[in-house]
């Protein structure tokens, strides 16, 4: 063999073996990204402060997963640790309670606002848009089993708890934004032995759960844009409260502000509001504020109530923020003015109005509109109803969304009596309620602001109209 015949094939030999190392590191790099995938069990987008975008995942791997930006690759920091966290004082009898077990890591990293494309395990990410154009809304979700009430939902049934249908129908919708207004977690006892409409259902208020109530039901949503999520009364430290702060809250995960601990619970159980832009058509800048109402309770507090004090200078942030836009929409969980509903034994329905804490604080630092006067619109939920309701006074339309699939509220009767008003300085000029399972959509029109009801099969309930500081409303045609 001639000299440059051997140099010939040391170099098709080394070709050779470079091009089975490719090989080989690409297979290996498929098969991380496919053991990525098989462990990831949900990613999304969250906005927080100032619209600040936050991609989310949840994996059962012992590593967070990759995030890809761009084409730049990072892995995502640990927000929350695999973890069974100590049974601590519920909602619940203890006999029905139990340690909450997150055998998952909540893995979490900032999204520029420059960003174009981002994927984790294969999946992409839905970006938010400068001006987010078209807004789903939707509210109370879960399905109920709590042993307090005796009532168990039919979790298995899913015309009975037809979340994950609504949702399919809401993701067709193709929405630049989703805000869900809280109370994302109801299965918090066990379904009674021989029960068949929930058996096998998880319960408790760990990762299975979410899972079961929240996260595989709301995947087309999660999929389909980014969230701003509104904390609902089922979300305080005695119930959820643990996986809203390992899951769902923006704001960092801080010691002591996780629900861990019934001692922290006056620092777990609240948090400041916040603005989120909604970018700028013509002259209008909009935006959302989100307000935690999440331990409001149902009567008036006492000036010298610590939560009082907290709340008012919750709402005096509230005023400061709504000075930096043009249209704010205002969301708690806990509609300002709506009704509530009861059905009593006898049959008869008592009407409430609506939040006495919130008016009463509210009233104090802006009279008897309530709100500051560049809100011009509110929603909300906990209510399991749609409700839309207008004044001839100077108080904001009030929207509640709370028939997102939990157990349903009776409907009110229309027309309500004479006189009937959710706020004794407030003259109703035109209420409509439905029980139908359903969302809102909420779009930006050049002039004003058009919300629509519909149901879970996307048929419209209602439409309203928002110009300036008008809004009409009128039912859908039968």
């Amino acid at each position: 063999m001639s000299f440059k015949t051997a140099q010939i094939r040391r170099t098709l030999l080394g070709a050779s073996c470079i091009s089975v190392l490719a090989a080989l590191t690409a297979c290996t790099s498929v098969q991380v990204k496919n053991e990525e995938a098989d462990k990831l069990q949900a990613a999304w987008v969250v906005l927080g402060e100032q619209g600040q975008a936050i991609a989310r995942a949840v994996t059962t791997d012992t590593v967070c997963p990759t995030l890809v930006q761009d084409g730049m690759l990072q892995t995502m920091a640990t927000r929350a640790p695999m973890e069974t966290l100590a049974l601590r004082k519920t909602a619940s009898k203890s006999e029905d309670s139990k340690p909450s077990a997150f055998p998952v890591l909540t893995c979490e990293a900032p999204l520029p606002a420059t960003v174009k494309t981002a994927r984790i395990a294969g999946r992409d990410l839905p970006l938010p848009k400068p001006v987010a154009q078209k807004i789903i809304v939707i509210g109370d979700t879960g399905c109920r089993l709590k042993s307090n009430d005796d009532y168990f939902q039919s979790c298995n049934d899913s015309e009975k708890w037809a979340f994950r249908e609504m949702v399919q129908t809401a993701a067709r919708f193709k929405p630049d934004l989703v805000v869900h207004v809280g109370d994302y977690h109801y299965r918090e006892n066990a379904c009674p032995a021989g029960n068949k409409e929930c058996a096998g259902s998880p319960w408790g208020y760990g990762w299975d759960t979410w899972q079961a109530d929240f996260f595989s039901p709301a995947s087309a949503l999660l999929q389909a844009a980014p969230w701003v999520v509104v904390r609902g009364n089922h979300e305080t430290c005695v119930r959820a409260g643990q996986g809203w702060w390992r899951l769902m809250d923006p704001r960092p995960l801080q010691k002591g502000r996780d629900c861990a601990q019934e001692q922290n619970d006056m620092t777990g159980d609240y948090s400041d509001p916040y603005a989120v832009p909604l970018g700028r058509i013509g002259g209008e800048h909009a935006q959302l504020i989100i307000f935690d109402s999440a331990k409001m309770p149902i009567k008036a507090f006492a000036k010298t109530d610590t939560a009082y004090q907290v709340y008012t200078e919750q709402f005096k942030t509230v005023n400061k923020l709504a000075d930096a836009a043009d249209f704010n929409l205002f969301i708690s969980h806990h509609p300002v003015l709506g009704f509530a509903v009861e059905r009593k034994k006898d049959g008869d329905l008592k009407i409430y109005q609506g939040s006495l804490p919130m008016q009463d604080i509210m009233q104090g630092l802006n009279g008897t509109r309530l709100f500051p006067a560049k809100v011009q619109a509110t929603l909300a939920g906990h209510v399991h109803l749609f409700e839309a309701l207008t004044f001839s006074t100077d108080q904001p339309v009030q929207f509640v969304s709370g028939n997102g699939g939990s157990s349903l509220d009776a409907p009110l009767p229309v027309p309500l009596a004479a006189n009937s008003t959710p706020y004794n300085e407030a003259r109703l000029d035109h209420f409509s309620n439905s029980n139908d399972v359903g969302f809102m959509t909420i779009e930006r029109e050049q002039p004003g602001w058009k919300f629509q009801a519909w149901n879970k099969h996307g048929k419209m309930i209602e439409e309203c109209r928002t110009d300036g500081k008008k809004t009409e409303c009128k039912p859908a045609a039968k």
